[in-house]
């Protein structure tokens, strides 16, 4: 069959597997001719590794310098009567060929993180491939419900404001327009539930799992990633059920931070990356006009990173970096900033002026639609040059590769 881009809204209802091939090739090309991660961790296990700054993550620590051999986790789905599968099954498999292509050890369990019996896979996986012990803990889950393990019940996260509702505009990729949109106030079991699925709870869970069955070797790190983003975002995220849920996470941090000191002389961090164009991005409602201007404006300078380019420079420059002292890698709330960038004082001016400027008529002149909508097809395997989309793609032969 002919694989074509099918968008509803800003869901991808199908990925292209050689495009995907192409994505994971692109990202490994651009860490090899870059500045190399020195000191890095040699056993990796990265809870999310399948798209976005988990295989990111995983790309950098094997191809970027560190050459780790890394574990990942993840919960997508193959090629069935239903559809081609999902992007992130694809992205498993390619990445997997190419580690070991090179002599890596790159092994994949695809299952719901959430789940005591993925756990105890992990474990084993460990012990089996792993030498017994892992270096670094990467936590880059995203998803918008997780089981509550005392009764089963799901909590749900949404994507509300804390207190008044926000109006605004948010991108529709399906008809490649600017539309209304408005974020509503949430209630109190809302910011709960918001905070169990993407706050720091599970994290937690993970790492109390892994020292109990002594999984962490000495000096081990942890690290989850978040985003704060500048004050004309706020009452958007940092102020509503998602910035909530993510200082949670960051207050985990701290926790965790101490705990791993404590038992295996190691540490947590949270990484505060940059606006990009995400899987889970895209769904926050009046937020993707910031990041049309924002991409213009980086670009415009030359600071715009995407995914691969802040994880590379993340363990290159800053976690795997010499450092005097823990205060020289993390600011004053003990995150690493990679959205430093994002936060000069002249991006965000220029940010602002463009933001001022922009209707549902000259929004894609103002802003970046190009590169927003390029960088949302990539995600899915579509866009690459040197895939022939017209050609037919044999999903018979496809469901025989496994992650």
């Amino acid at each position: 069959m002919v694989i074509k881009p099918e968008i509803q809204g800003v869901v991808a209802r199908t990925a292209h597997p050689y495009g995907c091939q192409q994505a994971v090739q692109a990202q490994i090309a651009f860490v090899e001719s870059a500045a190399p991660i020195t000191q890095g961790p040699k056993r990796v296990l990265i809870l999310g590794a399948s798209s976005g700054f988990g295989l990111a993550s995983r790309i950098a620590l094997t191809f970027g310098g560190a050459q780790a051999a890394t574990l990942g986790v993840s919960f997508e789905r193959g090629p069935s009567v239903k559809g081609v599968g999902t992007a992130g099954w694809y992205n498993n498999i390619y990445f997997k060929q190419a580690a070991e292509q090179q002599g890596y050890i790159a092994k994949n369990i695809v299952g719901d993180a959430f789940s005591p019996q993925i756990r105890q896979q992990v474990a084993q996986m460990i012990r089996d491939e792993f030498d017994g012990q892992v270096d670094l803990v990467i936590y880059s889950l995203a998803t918008g419900v997780r089981p509550n393990p005392e009764n089963g019940d799901m909590w749900r996260s949404c994507l509300k404001t804390v207190g008044e509702n926000v109006s605004g505009f948010s991108v529709d990729l399906e008809k490649d327009s600017l539309v209304p949109a408005e974020l509503t106030a949430a209630n109190e079991d809302e910011i709960l539930a918001t905070t169990k699925v993407m706050g720091g709870e599970d994290w937690q869970e993970w790492i109390d799992f892994l020292l109990a069955e002594g999984l962490l070797a000495t000096g081990a790190k942890t690290l989850a990633y978040s985003y704060i983003g500048p004050e004309s975002t706020y009452p958007i995220y940092h102020h509503g059920t998602l910035g909530i849920a993510k200082q949670h996470l960051h207050h985990t941090a701290t926790v965790l931070n101490q705990q791993l000191s404590q038992c295996v002389e190691g540490q947590a961090n949270v990484v505060v990356c940059k606006a990009l164009v995400t899987k889970a991005s895209v769904f926050i409602p009046t937020f993707s006009p910031y990041i049309l201007c924002l991409f213009k404006v980086m670009k415009q300078l030359g600071l715009h990173e995407e995914c691969i380019e802040q994880m590379q420079r993340l363990f290159a420059d800053k976690v795997y970096a010499e450092h005097d002292e823990q205060s020289s890698l993390t600011d004053e709330n003990g995150l690493i900033r990679m959205d430093d960038w994002e936060l000069k004082p002249e991006v965000q001016q220029q940010v602002d002026g463009l933001m001022a400027q922009m209707n549902v008529d000259n929004f894609k002149q103002v802003g970046d639609y190009a590169g927003y909508k390029s960088a949302f097809l990539a995600l899915n395997g579509f866009g690459f040059s040197t895939v022939d989309y017209t050609q037919s793609v044999d999903l018979d032969a496809l469901s025989c590769l496994t992650p």
